[in-house]
């Protein structure tokens, strides 16, 4: 069975910069040993710049779930800077993803799903797939289209 850097490397992604705090917040917190909360993250791209746009307007639905993916990328990216390695995350416990999109729009979850796909891949479909709420927002900071927080269980 491949671990979860194994797995990673094989998906030939790159991660982006773990992004830093832009307000008085932590971006991960280990509690009691064995949970890792991760603060909200965006669509740092791996020259630091974000994804921007409103999904349903600038963004289309394929755009969204790209730019779900990218969070996703971003959180591993933090993961590993504050952890040492992938391989420390035994499971996913929870996303909490949220759209920026036009009011009409009704797929938050076919977005979040750019996020989860790629946990799945990363920790295989046992765990790397929690539970999840993926809901729409009016706007999210810096005009970003995704905004993703999550919850780990450690080895």
């Amino acid at each position: 069975m491949a671990s979860p850097e194994q797995n990673f490397s094989r998906l030939n992604l790159e991660l982006p910069p773990a992004p830093k705090p832009l307000g008085v917040y932590k971006p991960l917190l280990i509690v009691d040993s064995r949970w890792v909360y991760v603060s909200g993250h965006g669509t740092v791209q791996s020259d630091g710049t974000l994804i921007k746009g409103r999904i349903g307007d600038a963004l289309d639905i394929e755009q969204g779930k790209a730019a779900a993916r990218q969070v996703g990328l971003a959180i591993l990216a933090t993961l590993r800077e504050n952890l040492g390695s992938l391989d420390r995350i035994k499971r996913v416990i929870k996303v909490l993803g949220m759209v920026n999109c036009t009011p009409d729009f009704e797929r938050h979850p076919y977005i979040i799903n750019g996020c989860s796909e790629l946990f799945a891949s990363v920790w295989g479909t046992e765990e790397g797939i929690g539970v999840r709420s993926a809901v729409g927002m009016g706007s999210l900071p810096d005009n970003i289209p995704v905004e993703i927080e999550a919850m780990f269980e450690l080895h």
